[in-house]
This record gives C-alpha cells, sequence and structure tokens, in this order.
C-alpha cells in the first residue's frame, strides 16, 4: 500500500477541494470535509461518502441542522493507488463525486459526465 502521511494527505484533499470552480465553491453550504481512516464496516470498499441533505431537496424547513459531511477514506484511497501521481488523481475524483452529491447530482450522471 502507498504510504503518505497524514499532513501530506490532508493536503491532496485541500488541493483537491482548491480545484472546485470558485462559482461553484461559494455554493457549498453548511457542508464539512472530513478524513477518516476507514470505511464504515457496512460498505467497507467506499472511497468517499456524502452524509446530509443535498442543496436541491432542501426547503424552508432548513435550518439550524449540523453540517453536511463528506467522508473521505484514507486507507481504501492509498490501497488502490500505485503512486502519489494516481492518488491526487483519485483524491481529486473522490472530492468531486462527493460535493456533486451536495448540489444533488446522482451516480449515474456522475458516471455519464466521466465522474464515477
Amino acid at each position: 500500500m502507498l504510504e503518505v502521511d497524514d499532513a501530506e494527505f490532508d493536503g491532496l484533499v485541500a488541493d483537491a477541494l482548491d480545484q472546485i470552480p470558485p462559482e461553484l465553491a461559494r455554493l457549498l453550504d453548511n457542508v464539512v470535509v472530513l478524513v477518516e481512516d476507514e470505511a464504515p464496516p457496512e460498505d467497507p470498499d467506499l472511497l468517499g461518502l456524502y452524509e446530509g441533505t443535498p442543496l436541491t431537496e432542501r426547503g424552508e424547513w432548513y435550518s439550524g441542522v449540523l453540517p453536511d459531511r463528506i467522508l473521505l477514506f484514507r486507507r481504501n484511497l492509498l490501497a488502490m493507488c500505485e503512486d502519489r501521481d494516481e492518488l491526487v488523481e483519485e483524491v481529486l475524483v473522490t472530492v468531486v463525486h462527493e460535493v456533486a452529491h451536495h448540489f444533488g447530482i446522482d451516480d449515474d450522471r456522475l458516471h455519464a459526465l466521466g465522474w464515477g
């Protein structure tokens, strides 16, 4: 498995977030991005996960709620990559994928757009 320390991995996540176009980044609302070592036991192969209410489903009732969460699973991302360049690309794809869920874009549409 590729080895990258926590600080460097967090930096790759920050770099991926910086690649989101500013006009979309401004629309990120009440969402936090976190890195966890392990995926949940019920879905151990996940690379990332969006937990929350997509912007397209928020209504008048949406206030005073805890932030949505975008989770990236460090060990799975490291395990699937052979080198740092591949890791940089996979972190970017995973961040974009999960941010897209925050905007209400489903997996089928993401796959059609090449962000599978």
